[in-house]
Formats: structure tokens, C-alpha cells, sequence
């Protein structure tokens, strides 16, 4: 029995997250990191960085935060506020400058801040009405597979 309880000491919350590749009939190359994370109150958001790749034009490189069911609608245009385990803090502009698909959907702009971030945890800060705001704690190893999605070509 004892041994029975000890291996139950052992679960830990799984974090799943992969990097896709897709090419779209327009010759767009579409790279993404994709996974479920939790914010303070326990409510689950779906977190994905995407770089998008147009021949001869460049590309983008965006984080989507979609809430699920229950979770609170975000504000647009607000900016993200990315805070490093050291307490670095950086600011991605909201690319819903006016309304998103839906009231929990947000979308930041990453293409100058990503290279900026270190390999550390990251706390992702969603700004509510007021002093509030919704805080998603991001491991350090999302943050390394984040930082493949933008090596890819």
C-alpha cells in the first residue's frame, strides 16, 4: 500500500504541445505551436504561436489566446504584458484593433519579442477592467518550442 501511495505523489499536471507545418493552396507556409494551458483560476485557454510565411512578402508571427467556455471575455485593443521569470517585461500589441471572432479570443503581435524572450518561464497577463488580469503561467520548454516555430523554414 505504501508503494501504492507513493506512485500517486507522482502525477504532475501533462502540458502537450507540437510544432505543425502546413502549406495553404495560396503557397503560404503556416508553422504552429499548439497547447492547453490554465490561467490563475484554474480555467483552461488554448495558446498557439503561429509564424505565417508568404513567398516574397515575409511573414508574421502571432500568439492566439482562445478561452474556453466560462472564461472571461478580453478587452480589445489592449496589449499582452509578458513577464519573464526574472521580471523582464515586454508588451505585444493586440491585433484585434477593434473586435475579434469571439469575446474570449485574442491575438498579439510577436514578431519583434519572441527572439527578445529568454528560455525561462513566462507569465502571459491579459489586461481586465481595472487592476485586473488574467495570468497564464507558460513552461520554459513551450517557450523553447516557441523559439523552433521561428528557426523553421
Amino acid at each position: 500500500m505504501i508503494m501504492f501511495f507513493g506512485l500517486g505523489s507522482l502525477y504532475t499536471e501533462t502540458v502537450i504541445a507540437s510544432i505543425e507545418k502546413r502549406e495553404t493552396a495560396s503557397a503560404e507556409t503556416l508553422y504552429r505551436s499548439q497547447t492547453r494551458l490554465t490561467d490563475q483560476l484554474g480555467k483552461t485557454w488554448q495558446v498557439v504561436l503561429f509564424k505565417q510565411v508568404y513567398p516574397g512578402q515575409g511573414q508574421t508571427l502571432n500568439l492566439r489566446l482562445v478561452g474556453f467556455p466560462g472564461s472571461a471575455e478580453l478587452i480589445h485593443p489592449q496589449p499582452l504584458k509578458i513577464t519573464t521569470a526574472t521580471g523582464k517585461v515586454f508588451k505585444a500589441a493586440d491585433v484585434f484593433l477593434e473586435e475579434a471572432p469571439a469575446p474570449t479570443i485574442g491575438q498579439y503581435d510577436f514578431q519583434d519579442i519572441l527572439s527578445k524572450l529568454p528560455t525561462e518561464p513566462l507569465v502571459l497577463s491579459i489586461p481586465q477592467p481595472g487592476d485586473r488580469s488574467i495570468d497564464i503561467n507558460v513552461p520554459h520548454f513551450i517557450v523553447q518550442e516557441w523559439q523552433r516555430v521561428v528557426s523553421d523554414e
